[in-house]
């Protein structure tokens, strides 16, 4: 069918796309994917991710500080990260992606300094009113009630449980649905209920393919009509609606 998306994460600054990058970003194009949203997770990734905003102009960065280097992060290291947000803040169209991640970590100390980092970035998103795109795999609850102040949040790759699901949506932000609904029970539940006025929808690629091997932007597309099939609505009406919902959330 012939409609537009809008792939509201990935990374295609990752090492996965070295021998092909500008052929993939060619081919999501081709197949109607009209911007792409990459999100940084530590230094090297927001700088790469700011260079290829600046190439395409249909690519935007977010700058982020992954949950999952936290508990080993020095704070010098993390500080830098911080800093290089604030500096970048005007080329960047969200804060992201940065959490937490309990699923990884599992001791108090490491959970207490994600606790402790993303609060900082909170502040950041908040300061300078930008989208946050959050991480938050096994710590949605204590996300949420981090980010309940700030006015536009995406949680990402989301696969918390349903009633989560329903406050983050009382609490008017945006889910974004991944890849893996083409082939999780879970994430159809997900999709099923979620409201078409809070749903994203994103690739995360490199990862989360639905099919075999590497993902990449041009595959968000394949979520379509599984969405469709769930909720009994036209595919170009949930392409529509999240392209919407994308450009609304991140101000585009």
């Amino acid at each position: 069918m012939n409609y537009e998306v809008i792939d509201s994460h990935c990374h295609l600054d990752f090492p996965k796309f070295n021998k092909d990058r500008h052929e993939t970003i060619e081919r999501a194009r081709k197949s109607g994917v009209v911007e792409m949203i990459n999100s940084g997770i530590d230094y090297k990734t927001n700088a790469d991710s700011l260079e290829l905003a600046k190439k395409y102009d249909f690519i935007h960065a977010t700058l982020g500080l992954s949950p999952q280097m936290v508990p080993d992060a020095t704070d010098d290291k993390i500080n830098q990260i911080l800093s290089q947000m604030e500096r970048n803040i005007d080329k960047a169209i969200g804060i992201g992606e940065a959490g937490l991640d309990f699923y990884y970590c599992t001791t108090d100390a490491g959970r207490k300094k994600q606790e402790d980092v993303f609060r900082r970035v909170i502040e950041i998103a908040d300061r300078y009113n930008k989208t946050l795109v959050i991480h938050g795999r096994d710590g949605e609850d204590l996300a949420l009630e981090m980010t309940k102040d700030l006015g536009r949040v995406v949680f990402h790759c989301y696969g918390g449980s349903l009633e989560t699901m329903q406050n983050i949506i009382d609490a008017g932000h945006y889910i974004s649905v991944p890849t893996l609904v083409c082939f999780s029970e879970h994430h159809k539940a997900i999709a099923k209920d979620l409201p078409l006025e809070n749903m994203l929808i994103e690739t995360d690629s490199p990862y989360l393919s639905p099919r075999k091997g590497r993902n990449e932007p041009a595959f968000v597309r394949d979520s379509v009509p599984v969405i469709a099939h769930l909720k009994y609505i036209d595919e170009s009406e949930i392409a529509l609606a999240t392209m919407k919902n994308t450009r609304r959330a991140f101000e585009l």
